[in-house]
């Protein structure tokens, strides 16, 4: 029997930004990836800017 691959959920800017959120509180990548079922990879791009670029700004109030 073949397996399926997994495959993340998909996330919005609004998700993006509560990971920012998250993570500037002092949670650590990898509880805010299981909460999001996403891998420690994609939360990692999110916060470096790579994926959703905007959602650091918002999180943290900036106008954009």
């Amino acid at each position: 029997m073949a397996r399926r691959p997994r495959v993340s959920s998909p996330l919005s800017e609004k998700d993006a930004v509560e990971i920012v959120r998250r993570y500037d509180t002092g949670e650590v990548q990898h509880v805010i990836a299981a909460a999001f079922r996403v891998n420690q990879g994609r939360v990692s791009e999110i916060l470096q800017g790579k994926r959703f670029p905007r959602a650091r700004g918002i999180a943290r109030g900036m106008r954009l």
